[in-house]
């Protein structure tokens, strides 16, 4: 049986890897790894099809060393155990784990102590965060290496190789220049995701093959592949700063790449906070109108979800910001870490041993602005900053501004004399 181009296209060295230059150019991380002959533990983390794997075992053949491929998933402690024995007698010997980050406690107990004192080096891949994703143990003995999405050109530069490659097509039929161009659009950065394309379109009963073939084969774009990867949370994060900073389009580029995987409850959830976190004070009824795009467009479901989504977008992003709650809320929290307070003793649900004239003035509303609320270790704090980019929030301003004069006190018994 053949095997998939993309696989029997695989580098056999360093040499052989398409982009990538910080890790495998003249003087590239791993290029200087090799020429020193000595092997480097680490994580190469980046987006699917960006060459994890192979520059992984790409690394360990250019430097001549013995190496065992396992998968954190799928590989079983009785399979890891085995693997340290091998390296015991192959020495040195590098551990390929793909999928690192699914590595759980009882895997890694096994290998921490024999990475720790060279007894084999590991090469982790993943498109995982690794700050997030990669326990600490194990990042601090490895060191982490971004694999990123290869550039337009270096995709086509990879499809021709394959196209005329004996292992790869051969030139046993050609491709136009637009054709490869659009192959390498739609794929993202994705190397393999463009090789597939590329054995598919080869199936084609045709001499040349033309951009329309390929049209007629990618009808969707590579954009978003698991709503669980970094690339998804890229977009979700690149939506929420586009409407912060005002660029309505971008903000609407985002929302197209979430709304074409159909991940509605992601864009719902990022609206929603966004309309609160960023727009806040400064319009708030946009928050409500947020509310009410993103039940329609359950209601509707996709595709014409997105046509009430994208109202809401445009309306936030061109709405003024204010994130004073926020920002004002957050110290608040920060204050309570730092040294949680006591509530005043008037302010408490039952209030023990305290005077009638002492406890909290339910029939005097004229007193209930005047009254200080904060403990006494903090009744000069203002946790709360207006933002003036709203006639709204100024409004607010006037009355804050107001009670900041007026001041507060906790003596009630004279608040109650004063008339």
């Amino acid at each position: 049986m053949i095997s998939p181009l993309a696989f029997r296209l695989r580098p056999k060295d360093l040499g052989d890897v398409i982009g990538q230059e910080h890790l495998v150019g003249p003087d590239g991380f791993l290029t200087r790894s090799v020429k020193s002959g000595v092997p480097i533990s680490s994580i190469f983390y980046g987006p699917p099809g960006t060459g994890k794997t192979t520059i992984a075992e790409a690394y360990a053949k250019s430097l001549k060393i013995h190496y065992i491929k396992l998968n954190a998933v799928t590989s079983n402690k009785k399979e890891m155990e085995l693997a340290i024995e091998e390296a015991k007698i192959f020495h040195p010997t590098i551990i390929i784990m793909d999928e690192v980050h699914r590595l759980n406690k009882d895997k890694q107990d096994i290998l921490l102590p024999f990475i720790e004192d060279g007894s084999c080096y590991l090469l982790g891949c993943t498109t995982s965060n690794p700050y997030i994703a990669i326990n600490q143990a194990l990042r601090s003995r490895t060191h982490l290496l971004e694999v990123k999405r290869l550039t337009d050109e270096e995709i086509i530069i990879g499809l021709r190789r394959a196209i005329e490659s004996k292992d790869g097509l051969n030139n046993k039929l050609q491709f136009s220049e637009d054709a490869l161009k659009r192959i390498a659009k739609s794929s993202a950065g994705d190397l393999r995701f463009a090789l597939n394309y590329l054995e598919i379109l080869s199936l084609e009963n045709k001499d040349v093959i033309e951009e329309e073939d390929v049209k007629k084969i990618i009808r969707v774009p590579n954009l978003i592949s698991d709503a669980n990867d970094d690339a998804h949370y890229n977009y979700v994060s690149a939506l929420q700063k586009s409407i912060r900073g005002s660029d309505v389009n971008a903000s609407l580029y985002y929302l197209a790449c979430l709304a074409k995987s159909n991940d509605l409850d992601s864009i719902a959830r990022r609206l929603l906070v966004t309309s609160y976190e960023d727009v806040g004070l400064a319009n708030p009824n946009a928050s409500l109108r947020t509310y009410i795009a993103i039940e329609a467009a359950k209601q509707v479901g996709f595709p014409e979800a997105i046509i009430p989504l994208a109202m809401v977008t445009v309306d936030l992003a061109l709405s003024p910001k204010s994130k004073s709650s926020t920002l004002a809320v957050q110290k608040a929290m920060s204050t309570i870490e730092d040294k949680p307070l006591d509530v005043l003793d008037y302010l408490k649900l039952t209030p023990v041993n305290v005077q009638e004239e002492d406890k909290y003035p339910y029939d005097r509303p004229d007193l209930w602005e005047k009254m200080q609320y904060l403990p006494e270790a903090l009744k000069e704090v203002k946790f709360y900053e207006p933002w003036l980019s709203s006639n709204y929030e100024k409004a607010l301003k006037e009355n804050y501004d107001r009670l900041l004069r007026q001041g507060r006190s906790n003596n009630l018994k004279l608040l109650r004399r004063k008339k």
